[in-house]
């Protein structure tokens, strides 16, 4: 017993300062310079000293405390839980089966499947306490070594792992009838000819698509020039730093509406495939071109959000969100898609969360009579979609026209786009509200009362 506790102790001696050291060189640790480096000989002096000085105290605390026997059970903690991943790891491998995994010594699945539990029910019947510490100080360790976005080395076994598991899990998702209703989340094909464009959408998009949406930037230059496309990589970057992921495709094209016919054809069979294609309309707009975009997306299920900036006012405070219902009578009954309402309606609570706004539902209606049952209409779309409490409504009896001039100032406000939108009237009419405008056509994918 006495040759094996030696050995055990040299063996940690000599593996402990070089497993510390190898922590330090990765910038993993506190005071990492100083714990990686060597003596003259080659050996980790500051590491060795170090857990030479954290064994000597887990002895006082031994012999203090009555034995060995009062840490080794915590110790024995983050062995089991190594052991256990360990299991986990290579049954996960083996339910895949991938090409890669070809062990030289095959076991049955039960055996790692027997051996993560059994590891774990031993954790628990040495002390259920400790077990729950160890596992949480684990996880707590994990996510602060996440968030620190550490260099890692070029392979890194976890995206393998990770890809493997959501090839598995898309093939699932294949066979069964599709629900993107329960699911659906902003993921925006956002096409430019100049990085300048994103740069001045990269609040707005960020806003449209935090905190699970998917931003993806489609670059289109003509004839191999892509001058004006330089920096979109870093703004791509700047995205997935704050959360979103994000992605860029360069495109060599010299037709843009073509272009983007391309790219939404490619995509639309894919998984996690684009469902809203973000547009700006500006007063130097070629209307022709956005009404060729606008009309071919139809065609692939895919919602449009087209961005009219009021060009003093921009986004003003980002505290105001209007967004106009058409009129939904004479039945006044709710629906699972509720048309262009449904997009609409979703986006501006992506936004109102992520600016911290409030939103009011506004309606223009012929006469009282009507005004009444689009309020009660709209009262119970705010309770059925869940939205804020902070939500209001607002019903008019008058034109469209005379009830937008009566409806106090919007940040941002949102309408409907008609299949056979009117660009140059859609144009004016950020001039008219005195405030940015974004007109959205809904994919029917998406569903505000899901």
């Amino acid at each position: 017993m006495l040759g094996a506790t030696f050995s055990s102790a040299l063996g940690s001696l000599v593996a402990a300062p070089r497993v510390m050291q190898a922590l330090a060189l990765h910038k993993i640790i506190p005071y990492s310079k100083f714990f990686s480096k060597e003596s003259e000989d080659g050996e980790p002096r500051q590491a060795m000293f170090f857990a030479g000085g954290v064994g000597f105290i887990a002895l006082l605390i031994a012999l203090i405390g009555g034995g060995l026997d009062a840490i080794a059970g915590v110790i024995t903690m983050f062995f089991l839980i190594t052991y256990s991943m360990l299991n986990m790891v290579v049954l996960i491998e083996q339910t895949l089966d991938t090409v890669s995994f070809r062990p030289t010594f095959s076991v049955s699945r039960m055996v790692p499947f027997i051996g993560a539990l059994s590891s774990t029910f031993v954790m628990f019947l040495i002390n259920s306490v400790f077990s729950l510490v160890a596992i949480i100080l684990v996880l707590a360790l994990y996510a602060y070594l996440t968030r620190r976005h550490l260099a890692s080395l070029e392979s890194d076994v976890r995206s393998g792992l990770f890809e493997s598991m959501a090839e598995w899990a898309v093939k699932r998702t294949r066979r069964m009838q599709a629900a993107r209703e329960r699911t659906w989340k902003p993921v925006i094909l956002a096409p430019f000819r100049s990085a300048n464009t994103l740069s001045g959408s990269y609040r707005f998009l960020k806003a449209l698509a935090y905190p699970k949406g998917t931003v993806r930037a489609l670059g289109i230059y003509a004839g191999g020039n892509k001058e004006k496309l330089k920096g979109l990589d870093i703004l791509t970057k700047a995205f997935v730093d704050d959360g979103i992921y994000a992605n860029t495709t360069l495109l060599e094209e010299d037709d843009f509406v073509n272009a983007v016919r391309m790219t939404t054809q490619v995509l639309r069979n894919t998984f996690f495939r684009p469902n809203i294609l973000f547009l700006h309309l500006r007063p130097d707009s070629d209307l022709n071109e956005l009404q060729d975009l606008i009309d071919k997306t139809a065609a692939y299920q895919m919602g449009v959000a087209l961005l009219a900036r009021h060009h003093i006012i921009e986004l003003g405070r980002e505290q105001i969100i209007h967004v106009w219902v058409s009129n939904q009578g004479p039945d006044w009954e709710h629906d699972l898609h509720q048309s262009n309402l449904d997009l609409a309606i979703l986006l501006a609570y992506q936004l109102a969360q992520n600016w911290g706004a409030t939103i009011t539902l506004n309606m223009a209606v012929p006469d009282e009579e009507t005004a009444s049952k689009a309020r009660e209409f709209l009262v119970q779309l705010i309770s059925l979609a869940r939205l804020p409490k902070k939500t209001s409504c607002s019903v008019l009896a008058l034109p469209f026209d005379k009830a937008l001039e009566k409806t106090p100032h919007a940040d941002l406000t949102v309408f409907g786009l008609s299949q056979e939108p009117d660009l140059k009237f859609m144009q004016n009419l950020s001039q008219e509200v005195k405030g940015s405008c974004i007109f959205i056509r809904g994919s029917g994918e998406e569903s505000v009362l899901a």
